[in-house]
């Protein structure tokens, strides 16, 4: 029998996202994130369903905040428009075409949105 320390048998059998420590995550995360005030930010608001196997969504860009204000705006969006959404690529998305309901809603908070795109 051969005498092998575990300990020193490191193999990964399966690593799906490399080494743990990528040069652009760590850019990502020392860089700090400027948060406008939502009166300086424009937003856009428009209704995709590209990829999304035919089903419609609100997508709200342009912002400039931390993830944390995000978490919280789109748990208020969620509340308010009675459905799922989620924050994806510093985007929110809000499931179904909620357009008008989002403008007012942002507008009352301070956001200076408007409808981008067709229909």
């Amino acid at each position: 029998m051969s005498s092998s320390n575990p300990k020193s048998d490191k193999r990964f059998v399966y690593q799906e996202f490399g080494n743990g420590s990528s040069p652009a995550l760590e850019r990502a995360l020392e860089r700090p994130i400027q948060e406008l005030p939502p009166q300086q930010q424009n937003l856009k608001v428009e209704a995709s369903r590209k990829g999304r196997k035919g089903k419609t969504v609100t997508v709200i860009s342009g912002f400039q905040v931390k993830p944390e204000t995000l978490a919280d705006l789109v748990k208020q969006l969620k509340t308010q428009c009675g459905t799922g959404g989620t924050v994806k690529d510093n985007e929110i998305e809000i499931q179904g075409d909620h357009k008008q309901k989002i403008i007012e809603i942002l507008s009352k908070i301070g956001y200076k949105a408007k409808i981008s795109g067709g229909k």
